[in-house]
């Protein structure tokens, strides 16, 4: 990992444990792209975002935008602890294989 990545993960770490971000979450938005969500931005508002998110673990960057929306509605209609977990692990494989990174 590069230090850029490591000093990013320590800062969204510290946001973890202020209570403003979750470990495992819909992906922060930009403020730009808050207005292409929708229908659908009062649901993924309702949580906190996180670090990592099915988005990540789904394809990342090899998925339109409409995708990462669909993917953080269902990750909110359909939370459980077990996914969360799946997640997790799943993230891990992704950082170490460099999927979905432009």
């Amino acid at each position: 990992m590069q230090m850029r990545g490591v000093a990013k993960l320590d800062a969204r770490g510290h946001n973890v444990l202020k209570g403003e971000m979750s470990l495992i979450g819909p992906r922060p938005y930009m403020p730009n792209e808050r207005s292409k969500i929708g229908n659908n931005i009062d649901i993924i508002l309702a949580v906190k975002p996180g670090i990592t998110g099915l988005w990540q673990v789904s394809g990342r960057n090899d998925l339109d935008f409409a995708s990462r929306v669909a993917l953080d509605v269902w990750y909110v209609r359909n939370w459980s602890v077990w996914k969360d977990i799946v997640i997790l692990i799943k993230t891990v494989q992704v950082v170490l294989e460099k999927k979905g990174v432009s």
